[in-house]
């Protein structure tokens, strides 16, 4: 829930925190780019038929042949490091257990110097993921900045081939499949992933 205070000194009656500037912010940027493309729709459409389509782009991104292809790249690049985690994790279960079932036999020195390489075998354990995590969000993040890119290039040709006057995407309640181009857009993702396939 937001805080608001109200404050019976100088200064703002309430105190909106970033969540709730932002928010407004974003509705006053919807509100003024509808009442911009409206405008626009409705000064076009008294001289002419405007054409308007609409791109479904989470859709694009989610079944296009390319993101297929750059899960399928990260996955194998990343297979083999995912794999040596693995192994250690097991590793040092298996020191963990051992460590257990020989604890009554062990000498105190020996059962510390034990707890010590576990310790140890972890720290390096949660490092090494770490920077797992780290090298795999940002190849995917190189990956999604790619495909994004394609996308709004096809989309612009596709625009430009069929001569829209408005393609919208982001922020739309409702899209009638009238202007819905959504399957187009991926139809030629699909053709330009094969010619580059081939």
């Amino acid at each position: 829930m937001t805080s608001r205070t109200f404050n019976s000194h100088s200064g703002p009656l309430f105190d909106f925190d970033m969540y709730d500037v932002k928010h407004l912010r974003l509705v006053s940027l919807a509100r003024a780019g509808i009442i911009l493309a409206a405008g626009m729709l409705a000064a076009q459409a008294a001289s002419a038929e405007v054409k308007v389509g609409f791109v479904n782009v989470a859709r694009v991104l989610e079944l296009a042949p390319q993101a297929e292809a750059a899960r399928n790249r990260i996955e194998r690049e990343f297979a083999p490091k995912d794999r040596e985690l693995l192994q250690q994790q097991k590793d040092v279960r298996g020191l963990e257990d051992r460590l257990v079932k020989n604890a009554a036999v062990l000498s105190e020195a020996e059962r510390q110097r034990q707890e010590n390489d576990i310790r140890a075998n972890k720290r390096e354990l949660r490092r090494a993921q770490d920077e797992f995590r780290e090298d795999l969000n940002l190849r995917r993040s190189q990956e999604l900045s790619k495909l994004q890119q394609k996308v709004t290039e096809v989309i612009q040709e596709l625009a430009q081939g069929e001569k829209y006057d408005l393609i919208v995407s982001d922020g739309v309640i409702f899209a009638g499949e009238r202007v819905d181009i959504t399957e187009k857009v991926l139809e030629r993702l699909r053709t330009d992933f094969k010619k580059s396939s081939q």
